[in-house]
């Protein structure tokens, strides 16, 4: 009996185990839900915000690339599935029955033949269970639900990208949905205008006909913040117009579309979940910590797998090995492996260069662990130890990050950092004689070197004052691609150094830091033995 009875426990055991083996430490619902009742707290009374999940993408023929979630959409529920509507409201409202509620989700409807093929789906009783709804439905039911858009004061809304295909695998696709809720609410994209055009409309309103060159220089420059103004027919012959009567008629037509009345809103909801976003919880910076320390383990592993024979591709591999042997789903942006020349390239994502020689080799990558991106780059010799001019050029980049992270506190602009950094390399490039003053206007550091971190690799934010719980990156970085106006001796030298800040109202902390960054802690891990020594492939040639 006693054995009948520890086969039993160890038969309950397996099976219980087999249930567990997926991970647990996404963000829980509780975080959800407080992220939404965030958003609605900033809600005006008898509003309604109404949020889609991300479309799937066809690669080719019948394969889809792999799906991945929109980061405003998950940030509200949780829900990694495509073909998803969130609607929020303001106020309480009473269903027929005379039921409360004030949210609702819909989500793929169960289906045996599709999850055979692709997966498990939720549902509406998973959507209930494991992300804390009390009201979901199936997508069908959006699209024949009588709800009336209409009666709400606002209707908040991100803007549409148009471009949903309608493969007509499901009866309730995000293009349905789009569709159906594009009807409901009578959305028409001329009748309402975002709060730069919103400004533009208003200035030109109030502007005399005598003085419109002034609002064709503020269209210009509001064209770099928002390329879709270009889209606004009349907006840009107003800008182009060389009569007075043209424009007096264009004016005319403005002013008739600033009068228009819509209650779709589609800055709000970008507007506020940036600045709720721009702020990391408790919960969120472990899942962000440890992406970021992923991605550190990464380039100390490949510092000691690196030898000249690699590829940019093998380089690439070892990383985003690294990654999946720490669980990350994915990676969190391409990968840039560029050695030598290649690394001047700012994106660059073939990777296809057969040996790395004695390049430096610049390697910008992110693991991307339950939803949250690092950024982490490091550029290291291949042969193991910097040349002279190598680490003249690395040496200053460092010394510019380290100025840039000193910059990264509470309370200074988003633009201290570059300020700072920019500063460094200048008087660095001028003491080697690559350029011949501070002021000399140059394009070997053509980025800015700052952004924020989370869901996204570039983060929603407010992009104004550092606040506690941020996290960002400071990247600088020194590109002389050949060719350029300096001693050849510098030619196809890139550095960049990226580090993910932490900004604390006790300074900021590099969470990337374990990563060697100065040349010589490099150069010292460069020489450890790596686990890879051994791991060699047959020949196939």
């Amino acid at each position: 009996m006693k054995n009948f009875n520890f086969l039993c426990v160890f038969l309950l055991t397996i099976t219980f185990s087999g249930f567990s083996q997926t991970p647990t430490d996404f963000l829980s619902k509780e975080f959800h839900k407080s992220r939404r009742d965030a958003l609605r707290a900033k809600m005006p009374p008898n509003s309604v915000a109404v949020v889609f999940a991300n479309p799937l993408r066809n690669r080719a023929n019948d394969v889809d690339y792999v799906f991945h979630q929109d980061p405003n959409f998950y940030y509200l529920t949780g829900y990694r599935e495509p073909n998803g509507v969130l609607v929020l409201f303001s106020d309480n409202q009473t269903d027929e029955n005379g039921i409360s509620y004030n949210e609702i989700l819909y989500v793929q409807e169960k289906d045996e033949r599709a999850e055979q093929w692709n997966g498990k789906r939720l549902g509406i009783e998973g959507a209930k269970k494991n992300l804390g709804f009390k009201v979901a439905f199936n997508g069908q039911d959006f699209v024949d639900s009588k709800v009336d858009f209409t009666k709400f004061d606002r209707v908040f809304i991100e803007k549409f990208n148009d471009d949903y295909r309608n493969s007509e695998r499901e009866t309730a696709e995000i293009y349905d949905l789009v569709k159906s809720f594009k009807e409901k609410a009578n959305y028409n994209p001329k009748n309402f205008l975002s709060s730069i055009k919103k400004q533009i409309y208003e200035f030109i309103k109030v502007t005399p006909i005598e003085n419109s060159a002034n609002v064709a220089q503020i269209i210009g420059r509001a064209l770099a913040y928002d390329p879709s103004l270009k889209n606004d027919e009349d907006l840009m012959q107003y800008k182009d117009a060389t009569t007075d009567k043209l424009k007096k008629e264009l004016k005319q037509k403005i002013t008739l579309k600033l009068a228009s009345k819509t209650n779709i809103d589609v800055s709000f909801l970008s507007n506020n979940l940036a600045a709720l976003r721009e702020v990391k919880t408790a919960e969120e910076l472990k899942l962000l910590t440890k992406a970021v320390r992923i991605s550190a383990v990464g380039q100390i592993e490949v510092m000691k797998a690196m030898k000249p024979h690699m590829s940019e591709t093998e380089l690439q591999g070892i990383h985003e090995f690294v990654y999946k042997k720490y669980g990350a789903e994915y990676e969190g942006y391409p990968s840039i492996v560029g050695a030598g020349n290649n690394g001047c390239i700012l994106h660059y994502i073939e990777n296809n260069k057969t040996k790395v020689g004695n390049d430096l080799v610049l390697m910008d990558l992110g693991a991307e662990y339950r939803g949250y991106t690092a950024d982490v780059t490091r550029t290291i010799p291949a042969s193991g130890k910097f040349t002279k001019e190598q680490k003249e050029i690395y040496d200053i980049v460092y010394a510019a990050q380290e100025a840039g992270i000193a910059e990264s506190k509470v309370g200074n602009s988003f633009g201290a950092p570059n300020m700072a950094c920019r500063k460094v390399i200048n008087e660095g490039l001028v003491k080697l004689g690559i350029i011949k003053s501070v002021d000399e206007k140059h394009n070997y550091l053509p980025h800015g070197v700052t952004h924020y971190i989370g869901l996204d690799v570039h983060d929603a934010g407010t992009y104004g004052t550092f606040v506690e719980n941020s996290v960002i990156t400071v990247e600088p970085g020194i590109y002389i691609p050949e060719g350029s106006n300096c001693d050849k001796k510098y030619w196809g030298i890139a550095v960049r150094i990226e580090d993910d800040i932490l900004i604390t109202n006790n300074g900021p902390v590099n969470l990337s830091g374990e990563a060697p960054r100065k040349s010589d802690e490099i150069e010292k891990m460069m020489k450890k033995k790596s686990v890879l020594n051994e791991f060699i492939l047959p020949d196939l040639d």
